[in-house]
């Protein structure tokens, strides 16, 4: 051990600001799931800036010297090199099944098996992270020491790395550790009856900051005009534009507004009971019915014209329930117009399903027809969205699509058949967002992995595949935690990115503070990173904010897209190292995917993107003169450093006065 530690301390001095780890034993747990979430890289020990000393791990008093120049060592349990740092066992132990975290004191967080664990003294000065929820008895701490730090725990983290302590990842922040990459393409869906009371500026520059690009937001309270609710919308839209972010109209059809369900009842859809379809929050409406489908287009197309949307997800929009066929008082669409078709194609009334004619075979016929129905009602409202960009050709669209690869019952429960709806991207242009469904809510982060391959087998466009990630509080008995947060949260989005082209979540107001941080950083999908002396190789595959202070050269060339402490970069092989000099302008966030760039002058620089969706850039100043494709296009200032630019394949250049 003497002799790796002075290898370490003679390889690695410079080596401190790189995203890499090494696990000091042979079995390393569950550390490099944890790590890896936000962007760390393992190495071997001579290349490394974090360690993981397990349980067990030997003494050396070298690293105190590591640890005061700059190392941040993990210590796992009860071991010689823990007892060094004053992490010393007692003679008292404990049984722990539940803890509580000083990132979210009033979560709880409770252990599937509880663990006898032994009582340990802390060293002076130590931060408590952790305790054990009924006696106190710390489980996690740290403390700082030179540009170095360390963190304890008592325990292991579990086989997957969240079962024990979540915020593991926000302890080691805490104590200094610097995340190295960030991304800002993430999806967020908003409800604003969660969210009507609060500053708009505040939660606009929180929601850039946790690298949300789009806000996908609750359409339909704003579904029939009203002067208070329209002019706060209008307020929300203009307060994002301005920080960069887009705003969809979220629809959640066959719901279409409060309003619209209490002025036609004769357009409500029914169950197989034959009772108005009000099924948990959503009122859904009988879109079969030639009449309601042209009022409900007439609205959304008013809906669509009033704001200044960047887009329209269509979500969901098919039938109930979860539990199909089985349960009649949830099960549509039996409204008469449906009933009418089935019957003329099929000779019988498929509310009899229910009383008279239950064979297998029946049943199945009707789910065929079901399937078939969703699949025409879900064309025919890309084609109600698609007239709409006539007037307005830079809307991108979503089809928000609940997954039946990994659960193929959900197809008879809700009528959703991916391997029908996705040919329609052989003549539509939208994207396809897959919902995890209720069923598989309990399953690890390696499920997209599989998802993302049944997908991309269905489809020649997997350029069009993203993914939603439900944040909400789980039926399933799941532990630590009901709803995914923390390492869970950060390893489910770091897997989706890994594996879609763009990442949502369900919903805005689920996400708590402790994990905005650290988002950013989960949805950056780094596939190789290198320290080549001063100079770094970065290769993303859909492109990544590199951690950075200062100008720098990209490929060879001054760059000029970077904030204050982020160069950001294009999908693929990059190399970047330190630059001399000032920049006239820099380009500090672009809504699209950045394709080149480069600086022309002292006073202009050039860019080009490609984007389906309507591009906001955000520069460090009032841009002064912007030509797109050599041309000065009207452009929609979103304010005074912020411009809307077309969508689609461009280049721009822009100069100050």
């Amino acid at each position: 051990m003497r002799l790796l530690i002075s290898l370490l301390l003679a390889g690695t001095a410079a080596a401190s600001n790189v995203p890499y780890f090494a696990a000091m034993s042979p079995d390393p747990g569950a550390w490099p799931e944890i790590l890896s979430a936000i962007g760390l890289e393992s190495r071997p020990p001579a290349a490394a800036h974090v360690f993981v000393a397990r349980a067990g791990s030997p003494a050396s008093i070298e690293w105190n010297a590591r640890v005061d120049k700059g190392a941040i060592l993990i210590l796992e349990g009860e071991s010689s090199l823990a007892e060094m740092f004053g992490f010393r066992r007692t003679k008292e132990n404990v049984r722990a099944g539940s803890v509580t975290d000083v990132h979210q004191p009033k979560l709880e967080i409770v252990w599937e098996r509880a663990a006898e664990l032994p009582v340990f003294e802390l060293p002076d000065g130590a931060r408590v992270f952790t305790r054990e929820r009924w006696s106190g008895i710390p489980v996690v701490a740290g403390f700082k020491r030179g540009t170095g730090a360390v963190l304890w725990l008592a325990a292991s983290p579990g086989d997957h790395g969240y079962e024990h302590f979540p915020y593991l990842l926000a302890a080691l922040c805490d104590l200094g550790l610097e995340v190295p990459f960030r991304s800002a393409r993430l999806w967020a869906f908003f409800d604003s009856a969660y969210r009507s009371r609060v500053d708009l500026d505040y939660f606009a520059a929180r929601w850039r900051k946790a690298g949300i690009a789009a806000l996908h937001v609750a359409a339909w309270h704003y579904f029939e005009p009203n002067i208070e609710n329209d002019a706060w919308l209008t307020t929300l839209i203009e307060v994002c534009h301005r920080e960069g972010i887009l705003v969809y109209a979220w629809l959640e059809l066959p719901h279409v507004s409060e309003r619209f369900w209490e002025s036609h009842p004769e357009w409500r859809e029914k169950t197989a009971v034959l009772q108005d379809a009000h099924l948990d929050w959503r009122k859904l409406m009988n879109l079969a019915n030639r009449d309601c489908f042209h009022a409900v287009s007439d609205g959304v197309r008013g809906l669509l014209s009033r704001f200044d949307w960047d887009g329209v997800n269509l979500a969901e929009l098919y039938f109930e329930s979860l539990e199909g066929i089985a349960n009649p008082s949830r099960f549509t669409p039996m409204n008469p117009d449906v009933r009418s078709a089935f019957r003329t194609a099929q000779g019988f009334d498929p509310v009899e399903l229910f009383t008279t004619r239950s064979d297998e075979l029946s049943r199945q016929r009707f789910l065929e027809f079901r399937a078939e129905l969703a699949r025409q009602m879900q064309e025919e409202w890309l084609q109600v969205v698609e007239a709409a960009r006539v007037d307005k050709p830079y809307l991108d669209l979503v089809l928000t699509h609940v997954d039946d690869r990994l659960d193929p019952g959900i197809r008879q429960a809700v009528g959703a058949d991916a391997a029908r709806v996705l040919p329609l991207l052989d003549r539509h242009r939208f994207t396809f967002l897959v919902e995890d469904p209720a069923t598989v809510w309990h399953l690890g982060p390696q499920r997209y992995q599989t998802l993302a391959a049944r997908y991309r087998e269905l489809t020649s466009h997997p350029d069009h595949l993203a993914v939603d990630i439900n944040l909400v509080e789980r039926y399933q008995n799941v532990y630590p935690t009901k709803q995914q947060t923390g390492a869970e949260l950060l390893q489910l989005v770091h897997e989706a990115a890994r594996q879609f082209q763009r990442v949502a979540l369900y919903f805005e107001s689920s996400l708590v503070p402790v994990d905005l941080g650290l988002l950013p950083s989960a949805a950056a999908a780094v596939t190789r990173f290198e320290r080549l002396g001063h100079e770094v190789v970065v290769n993303s595959m859909a492109g990544v904010g590199l951690a950075w202070k200062g100008s720098a050269s990209v490929d060879g060339q001054l760059w000029p897209v970077a904030d204050e402490d982020t160069v950001w970069l294009p999908a693929g092989q990059h190399q970047v190292k330190p630059a001399a000099g000032n920049l006239g302008i820099r380009l500090v966030r672009l809504n699209g995917d950045l394709k080149s760039a480069k600086v022309v002058t002292s006073r202009t620089i050039e860019f080009s993107y490609r984007s389906d969706a309507r591009v906001i850039a955000v520069f460090d100043r009032p841009a002064g003169k912007v030509r797109v494709d050599r041309v000065s296009p009207p452009l929609c200032d979103a304010g005074p450093r912020t411009v809307l630019l077309p969508s689609g394949d461009h280049v721009v250049t822009v100069s100050v006065e």
